[in-house]
């Protein structure tokens, strides 16, 4: 324990942020960093508690009082060392996770959680900046040779621990550059891509091979793969989106989101958002930007929020936001009780920068121009009800709210259901879940083909980035038991080869 007296001390506190006019000119992230004293205070705050719930908050069981401890004795390399035990890639969740580790933190009982996220990010960038990130090449290499289908946060993960175990591991990967939902999905004021880049590279210097352009079923036969690789890893993600069938569905100007933000992510990196086989739109080909338009995001999510902050970059005229279900309290209910992950109200960087929120609208209708071009939606307001456990159960419209309202651009950003069948996994044969997902259990990540593996959101559905290195993490082992009989890498409870 850095500090007993640190958490009555101190309170929480995050870094500065650029101003909203300010941000609004770029992509670029805009969150300041800690200053030493203030980085000292926030580790302080941590009271390693003799049952430290936020390990199990953390779906990578991050081991936090430990690297809270070291930080505020400015013992970095002892911080990143106990941060990587655990997890592949902090730069990236230490930006981008929602932090069900705050939510579980015994402080948060009736203070504000301890800062882990940030003080996660610090510790890695330090680290990085003094030079304790380095690339680490397996000593032995076992002979076996292992194909990582999909670049994203649980493909890496699981490539980087194949290979830390001596594995010879190739990423396949179909777009252009390697990062899967990291590089295309989240815009870059949130994550930018030099962050996505510097990792590849290190994976690279430490023999993972990436090929990209690579689409396995497409231009790169399965069948290839299970004859030249010992084990094959499905790490594709959770591509299917969830759509909005009613009237005027067809219209140009209603889109998905992930192609929307796809595209500036494209724009960004100097890209041509357009090129073949880059965008998945139902409108192929045609550039999708909110400048001048009335733009209206469907769907409360963070894809959703990642909507708007794109929008109001590219100046769109007024940005809405829908959610289907009733707005979250404030704070915890008694349907909520700590340590579990609240249904709050979170209030995102983007909605800080100016939209009009919406909760209980459902969308009747997409009302064209005549000339085949979106111009307004038919929308109504819903009224809930709850079950026995508070949460919202049943709708019905309210009586006398329907009503039009301007609208040029429509993104459907209301989740994904499965990963894409065509192609890969219908060839493959690979046996799915109800829910449409590839079968196969927490256990031993392991389908109904005999050397074949799954991870991430292919597996068990659309879920965080944290969960996805998790899953990665775990498949890895699994692959590893599977190829030599046992393995020393560890798992969630066991550290015996740090990543």
């Amino acid at each position: 324990m850095g500090k007993p007296t640190g958490f009555i001390e101190f309170t929480r506190e995050l870094p500065g942020k650029k101003p909203v006019q300010e941000r609004l000119q770029h992509y670029k992230e805009f969150t300041g960093k800690f200053g030493d004293d203030q980085l000292n205070q926030q580790s302080a705050r941590c009271m390693n508690c003799g049952v430290p719930f936020c390990h199990s908050g953390c779906p990578l069981g991050n081991v936090i009082p430990e690297f809270n401890d070291a930080v505020y004795k400015k013992d970095w390399k002892e911080a990143y060392d106990v941060l990587t035990s655990t997890n592949n890639f902090p730069e990236f969740t230490g930006r981008i996770c929602p932090a069900p580790c705050e939510s579980a933190c015994v402080l948060g009982i009736n203070q504000p959680p301890v800062a882990i996220e940030e003080i996660e990010k610090h510790i890695i960038e330090i680290a990085f900046d003094k030079g304790f990130v380095k690339a680490r090449k397996p000593n032995i290499r076992t002979g076996k040779k292992v194909a990582v289908v999909g670049s994203g946060p649980a493909g890496l993960a699981a490539a980087a621990q194949l290979n830390y175990a001596g594995h010879t591991v190739t990423v396949f990967e179909r777009d252009e550059h390697p990062g899967g939902l990291l590089r295309y999905g989240i815009p870059d004021f949130k994550l930018e891509k030099w962050v996505v880049e510097r990792r590849v590279k290190l994976m690279e210097e430490e023999g993972v091979v990436f090929k990209c352009h690579s689409n396995v079923g497409v231009n790169v036969s399965i069948n290839d793969l299970l004859r030249e690789y010992h084990a094959i890893v499905l790490a594709g993600g959770s591509t299917h989106p969830r759509d909005l069938n009613v009237p005027g569905r067809e219209l140009s100007g209603v889109q998905f989101a992930m192609p929307f933000l796809k595209q500036q992510n494209k724009r960004n990196s100097g890209s041509d958002p357009l090129a073949n086989g880059t965008i998945e739109s139902n409108v192929l080909g045609e550039a999708l930007l909110a400048k001048g338009k009335n733009v209206v995001v469907i769907g409360g999510g963070d894809t959703g929020s990642d909507c708007v902050g794109t929008s109001n970059r590219q100046g769109a005229i007024s940005v809405t936001q829908f959610e289907l279900l009733p707005k979250p309290p404030e704070g915890r209910t008694s349907y909520m009780p700590w340590p579990t992950y609240p249904m709050t109200l979170k209030t995102s960087t983007s909605h800080e920068e100016g939209a009009q929120r919406q909760w209980a609208i459902a969308t009747k209708e997409f009302i064209g121009d005549g000339k085949g071009n979106l111009k307004a939606l038919k929308i109504v307001d819903l009224e809930w009800t709850s079950g026995v456990d508070g949460r919202p159960a049943q709708f019905t419209e309210r009586a006398g709210s329907e009503r039009e309202i301007p609208c040029e651009l429509a993104l459907l950003a209301m989740g994904f259901v499965h990963p894409q069948h065509a192609g890969l996994l219908e060839e493959l044969g690979v046996e799915l879940d109800e829910r449409g997902n590839v079968k196969a259990t927490e256990k031993d990540y392991h389908t109904n083909i005999n050397k074949v593996f799954t991870a991430g959101d292919m597996r068990r559905g659309q879920s965080l980035v944290v969960w996805a290195i998790s899953e990665g993490r775990e498949c890895a082992r699994k692959v590893d038991e599977f190829l030599v009989g046992q393995s020393l890498l560890e798992t969630k409870d066991h550290f015996l080869i740090s990543a």
